[in-house]
């Protein structure tokens, strides 16, 4: 394992997407993506393709020795591997040939994404229909085959792509409602009790030690907790920025200055007009204003993105939003003031 040094020497990267595009077309998703971002490309999702491309069943196809299928309430725990985890990782290995074949000779950073174990956990039912969430033990055995699944995927990615940088993303979009105890029960009637935070923080950074390189992870719910990911040691937090508020701030102010690199989501994922890329991060100038920040640091601390995934947009504004984001992280670079 590198030391934390190597973990958090983040490669530049003006602009990125978060994850999702709409289609389902693995080649056509590649050839966008490395088309878009010469910096800073990654692997695509493409839940549109159903059940085993959505966020959960993609990750779920990386779990070692971890089963489940689909049932008309979701993903539930299985005793051997079906045909929604088979399916679920032959589209991950369409996505790796598509990536593979658009990357020939690539060098730089290069992002992949899976999902978190506390979304993870939310979401998975074991056998009785309740979420893992709801157990202790089935917590830690999820976060733990998840870390081993991962450490397997990576270094599948830097076989097919041997010049990138890989950049690891957890998506945990229910990570705040799981530290407040807002996921519901199967009944809906009741809610889990609300996870500690130190047993939080403890499972993100066991499985971020499952990637000898930076890992960033994407919330786009309110109220982050930005603290709480970077006590669990991660390179980069990514968010959408128009959920923002002055709470906020300070912990924003306290993460840059400590090195955390901040993926701002601007961009809007779903269709509709686009403002001009100056307008796009005025907020982001306007916050490093606020908070004293040097305007000096901004493009090396903020990495523009779509406020989410792009999966519920027309294909028409996933490629418009995203060579916006390009244009936006260049207008910051060029008039940081």
């Amino acid at each position: 394992m590198s030391d934390t040094t190597e973990k958090n020497d983040f490669p530049r990267g003006p602009a990125t997407g978060v994850g999702s595009l709409p289609g389902g077309d693995a080649r056509e998703a590649a050839k966008t993506v490395t088309g878009s971002f010469e910096d800073f490309p990654f692997l695509a999702e493409l839940p549109a393709r159903g059940p085993g491309a959505d966020m959960i069943g993609r990750t779920i196809g990386m779990l070692v020795d971890l089963y489940a299928h689909v049932e008309p309430s979701g993903w539930r725990i299985s005793d051997r591997p079906g045909r929604d985890t088979r399916r679920a990782r032959s589209w991950l290995g369409e996505d790796l040939d598509a990536l593979e074949e658009f990357t020939q000779g690539y060098e730089g950073a290069l992002k992949v994404q899976a999902v978190g174990p506390w979304t993870l956990a939310a979401a998975l039912e074991l056998r009785g229909g309740e979420a893992a969430l709801g157990d202790a033990g089935a917590c830690r055995d999820l976060a733990g085959s998840l870390a081993e699944g991962l450490h397997q995927h990576l270094t599948e990615v830097r076989r097919r792509v041997p010049g990138a940088r890989v950049v690891l993303q957890l998506d945990e979009p229910s990570l705040t409602a799981v530290l407040r105890g807002r996921i519901r029960t199967a009944s809906g009637y009741r809610t889990h009790r609300a996870v500690d935070r130190q047993v939080v923080e403890s499972a993100l950074r066991d499985v971020a030690a499952a990637h000898d390189g930076p890992v960033v992870v994407h919330s786009c719910a309110p109220d982050v907790p930005f603290a709480l990911l970077r006590r669990a040691g991660v390179a980069g937090i990514s968010f959408d920025f128009g959920l923002l508020t002055e709470r906020d701030e300070e912990a924003i102010g306290e993460a840059v200055e400590g090195g955390t690199k901040l993926f701002a989501g601007v961009v809007p994922s779903t269709d509709g007009p686009l403002s001009d890329p100056g307008g796009s991060v005025m907020g982001v100038r306007t916050l490093w204003r606020r908070l004293g920040l040097n305007p000096g640091t901004l493009a090396e601390s903020v990495v523009i993105t779509p406020t989410c995934g792009l999966a519920g947009a027309s294909p028409a504004h996933a490629r418009a939003a995203l060579a916006h984001c390009v244009r936006a992280a260049k207008s910051l670079a060029d008039n940081p003031e």
